[in-house]
């Protein structure tokens, strides 16, 4: 393992970025904001990145005490990777390095990779304030929120496990054009851009938006 490179400043900026400021580490922590994964499915989810600088970054996301890894027990036999509290604490970070760049999409590039789950963090922020668990349908695949979580995942890859407060189908240009910034949640519910369904009180809050 090598050491940890830092920009030698003593300011706080500088020391976050000794940490997660390396190629791709900013991008396993947004994987491993869903819960604990498996090396193969983050380098699925990573398109673009090489086996050697993912398991480098790992590496030094475990001893930075970003991450742990650990193994599950039988049948499953595998390690995976979850991030610790530290780790955890990066999402609202995230966040906003999502919305600053929102305006950056433009328009999606022919060697552009997309992952349904990418947009769960523009959708967590349009969330925010309340609580339950929703899926979202789009062609690209379905995935799951966790608005209001406390310490475990915010989102998930797949149907929600159980029934959802809220089932929410769309499609990636609305997705996007919430990432941007250009529309609201509510405003692509009223539009139609968004249905939703289901009697939790994420759905009624959506539909009384």
């Amino acid at each position: 393992m090598s050491p940890r490179r830092s920009y030698d400043q003593y300011c706080s900026a500088a020391r976050a970025l000794d940490l997660v400021g390396d190629r791709w580490t900013l991008l396993i922590v947004r994987e491993l904001l869903a819960g604990p994964r498996r090396y193969t499915d983050l380098h699925a989810d990573l398109p673009g990145v090489s086996t050697d600088v993912l398991a480098s970054r790992l590496k030094d996301m475990e001893r930075d005490g970003l991450s742990t890894r650990r193994r599950l027990p039988p049948p499953g036999a595998a390690y995976v990777y979850e991030l610790t509290r530290q780790g955890r604490d990066l999402l609202p970070v995230l966040q906003a390095l999502g919305e600053w760049g929102g305006p950056e999409l433009g328009e999606r590039r022919p060697t552009d990779a997309v992952r349904a789950h990418w947009f769960a963090l523009p959708l967590l922020r349009e969330l925010e304030g309340e609580a339950g668990l929703v899926e979202v349908r789009l062609d690209e695949g379905v995935f799951h929120l966790h608005p209001g979580a406390g310490d475990g995942p915010v989102y998930g890859d797949g149907p929600a496990p159980g029934e959802p407060d809220a089932r929410l189908v769309t499609d990636a240009g609305t997705c996007t054009a919430l990432a941007r910034g250009e529309l609201g949640l509510g405003e692509a519910v009223r539009d139609g851009r968004v249905e939703v369904t289901g009697d939790g009180a994420v759905a009624k809050a959506l539909r009384e938006a």
